[in-house]
């Protein structure tokens, strides 16, 4: 198995981050502070499979301040598919990985690159499909307040199924954030 570019670059990241946090003294530990989001997502024609359109569904994260005030670490569970018949593909990503957030006057600006899997399956149509491979995004967003404790989030990202060459790894989102 040969990893890519992106993937190889993903788990450095994100094994650099673990190591680094590692070297935390416990006189440096504090309450954690984050958010949790939900929202509406869409992704790009073909992000998991090719020959599979645009899909939609939920996506939901909870965000983690690791050191303050810039990095972080973040879960993220998504499921398309919603609402369609069964010959329709059904996918749930499972990604994590870390974040840097930097903030000003209530806005929230984020970039992070996290790595999971992804499982897809249906039970109807033509071609038959159910696997469970290894997942990664490069995402970056905007939380802008609406009121305490609560923002909104417009996000996107590139990501991509291993094992699929074809469509557009894109997946766009919107939704709510609770900030703690």
């Amino acid at each position: 198995m040969t990893i890519s570019g992106p993937v190889l670059c993903a788990f450095v990241l994100l094994f650099s981050s673990l190591i680094s946090l590692s070297f935390t003294s416990p006189a440096q530990v504090q309450i954690p502070k984050g958010d949790v989001y939900l929202g509406l997502s869409r992704t790009g024609t073909g992000t998991f499979y090719s020959n599979v359109g645009e899909l939609k569904g939920w996506e939901g994260a909870m965000h983690i301040e690791l050191h303050r005030p810039f990095i972080g670490i973040e879960g993220d569970l998504s499921h398309y598919g919603l609402g369609a018949d069964s010959s329709v593909t059904r996918t749930t990503a499972f990604i994590f990985g870390p974040r840097i957030t930097l903030g000003a006057l209530g806005l929230k600006v984020f970039a992070h690159a996290m790595v999971g899997g992804e499982h897809s399956a249906n039970s109807g149509g033509s071609t038959a499909i159910s696997s469970t491979p290894l997942a990664y995004a490069l995402d970056g967003g905007l939380d802008g307040p609406i009121a305490p404790f609560f923002a909104r989030r417009v996000d996107g990202d590139y990501i991509h199924a291993a094992g699929n060459s074809g469509g557009t790894p894109a997946r766009f989102g919107t939704g709510l954030v609770f900030r703690f």
